[in-house]
């Protein structure tokens, strides 16, 4: 058992964890010198590659000097911290990354807190160090005073803290001491983390993740905490709600590198993939045939946002996906809360609408995004908190919001949120940009991005986490503008969109199909307004002067999925399919409209 290390990597967003992994990958020489496996290794599908960021955590296994050291890398944003809880209980010790200018942000401290509560030992990574105006000893004081505040022990404040640049490829025991490869960080690691504990007694493993293979069905994957593990050996498997179920381990894996090895046996403390185990979910326990001891199940954060999820019924349904009707999209969605552990799901009146509870905008529209390219059409309302009632009181959720823009802007900042309810907590300099701390409802921060975005030039960088319910604040205003509705089905022609532009914004290509109550701009008033697009020039043969000058189009507004979620009111829906993501209003036609106001 001296030779294994379980380690987890955490970290606020974008401060280095998959890079980090990606060079003790290397330096472990995982790969032959011929294959080129590029950066960002971990982060292989799609989505996680086009946004740059980790959505679900991954295991990868490396040899450094006789010891094998598993690496869980975990994502950085609270909309995944369920990926986070539930994979920290895999490991013995965890790396946290700090990035040497920004110092520790609120994710690091919603993970540093998980890693804490459960008795990890943290060693700390200051990383970016080559980053102008940088200050890595007040960073590392900075995650010493955090760590007290987190109420950490003793032993778990008397961290080991290395130094270093995982882009450049170093760490060192001092900032100023280059080196040229990262073998500092991992004879820390294996100095430093303890070896797994490892008590006598039967098998009992916590299912921490899952896996599907196409070609042997669910895979279980998590730690086995004692006991051994041999191939075709009979097992309980104890639910939750503490049904036992027996059954059988077709297949052991053990992780090698970034693929798995079939082995015939699995010692406690290692981290192995079980095949064959059919009926499991994660927070389950698999444990001896005969006499059966469950492990504690892992405990999730709820969710705090909720989401409609309809079928596509515009006039444009089925013209791009391949799967529409409700049974598919209930099949999916069913599929996907095996392993989203922080997704709920609710059931409507209808038999065509499901609830869908998450963390976060990101959490759910990441979910909608992977199900659009995977085929699915269908219709999302507008994000809604989740309102609790406490000792009889009405009481809301409440973020904390530290947002980092330049200094010269920090006022429309201040204003935008307090105009949502968010009251001020701190405000410090750092160089030229200023950082803000914010309590505010969960209710402000939909739609928040886009307009201090615009505000601030693209400049300021949010970050925000659940701290928990308060009570509510009172109402917050919505969008002041109201939407530009086309009244007809057809093509927008573009000289009806340049007689149009000065009652608004369009968010439609000249060209494109529209239909009667889509939504395709914002009027510059307050109220909606129904207009035609549709309507070409009429054509004469009389010549008449002045007629013809050229029609000159604004470039549409081009949604992101998010940015469409947060922008709509709640009488609309974003259709998405896989090819589009149109804004439409629920009812199509004004007089509907005008009968079912909302």
């Amino acid at each position: 058992m001296e030779s294994i290390r379980n380690i987890a990597i955490i970290a606020h967003v974008d401060h280095g964890k998959t890079t980090l992994v990606d060079k003790i990958m290397y330096h472990c020489q995982l790969f032959r010198d011929n294959e080129n496996t590029g950066d960002l290794i971990l982060d292989n599908n799609d989505l996680e590659r086009e946004r740059g960021i980790t959505i679900t955590s991954k295991n990868v296994s490396v040899v450094y000097k006789g010891t094998k050291i598993n690496i869980i890398d975990t994502p950085g944003h609270a909309d995944f911290g369920g990926e986070v809880e539930r994979v920290l209980n895999m490991a013995d010790g965890v790396c946290l990354l700090v990035d040497a200018f920004e110092g520790p942000m609120p994710q690091t401290r919603f993970v540093l807190q998980k890693a804490l509560d459960l008795g990890l030992k943290p060693c700390v990574v200051i990383n970016k160090v080559d980053k102008e105006n940088c200050t890595p000893e007040e960073v590392h004081e900075k995650v010493f005073d955090l760590m007290f505040e987190l109420g950490a022990e003793e032993w778990q404040l008397d961290f080991p803290t290395v130094y270093g640049s995982a882009k450049n490829n170093w760490m060192s025991d001092h900032w100023e001491n280059v080196t040229d490869n990262v073998e500092a960080l991992l004879d820390m690691v294996i100095e430093n983390v303890p070896a797994p504990k490892v008590s006598e007694g039967t098998p009992q493993m916590l299912i921490t993740s899952l896996d599907f293979s196409a070609f042997t069905g669910r895979i279980a994957i998590g730690r086995l905490e004692r006991g051994v593990l041999k191939e075709g050996m009979p097992i309980s498997l104890c639910k939750r709600d503490g049904v036992i179920i027996k059954s059988r381990i077709k297949e052991l894996h053990t992780f090698e590198g970034l693929g798995r090895k079939k082995v015939q046996e699995v010692i406690a403390g290692d981290i192995c993939a079980i095949i064959g185990v059919e009926g499991f979910e994660i927070g389950d326990t698999i444990a001896d045939f005969e006499n059966p001891e469950a492990l504690q199940t892992i405990s999730i954060d709820e969710p705090t946002m909720s989401m409609l999820f309809t079928i596509n019924d515009s006039p444009f349904f089925g013209k791009e996906g391949k799967f529409v009707t409700s049974r598919h999209i209930r099949d999916r969605l069913t599929k996907e809360l095996e392993k989203n552990l922080a997704m709920k799901l609710g059931e409507t009146d209808s038999a065509d609408k499901f609830m869908v509870f998450g963390r976060g905008v990101l959490h759910l529209s990441v979910l909608i995004e992977t199900m659009r390219r995977e085929g699915y059409e269908l219709q999302i309302g507008q994000p809604q908190v989740i309102i609790k009632e406490i000792d009889g009181k009405k009481c809301e959720p409440i973020e904390e919001l530290t947002i980092d823009l330049p200094e010269t802007l920090s006022g429309r900042a201040v204003e935008f949120v307090t105009m949502r309810k968010g009251e001020m907590l701190s405000m410090e300099t750092k160089g030229e940009r200023m950082i803000v701390k914010f309590n505010i409802p969960s209710r402000g921060i939909i739609g928040l991005r886009n307009q201090l975005l615009t505000a601030t030039a693209g400049e300021a960088i949010m970050a925000h986490r659940f701290i928990g319910y308060e009570p509510y604040k009172g109402e917050i205003a919505g969008r002041n503008k109201g939407s530009l509705i086309s009244m007809e089905k057809g093509k927008a022609i573009p000289y009806s969109i340049d007689k149009l532009q000065d009652r608004g914004k369009f968010f439609v290509e000249p060209n494109a199909e529209i239909y009667e109550g889509q939504v395709i701009g914002e009027n510059s008033r307050g109220d909606d307004m129904c207009v035609n697009v549709t309507k070409e020039k009429k054509q004469s043969n009389v010549r008449s002067s002045g007629n013809d000058e050229k029609a000159r189009i604004i470039p549409p507004i081009i949604f992101s999925l998010e940015e469409a979620l947060e922008y709509i009111q709640k009488d609309e829906y974003v259709e998405v399919t896989p090819k589009s993501i149109r804004l439409r209003k629920i009812y199509l036609t004004e007089t509907d409209r005008k009968r079912f106001k909302i």
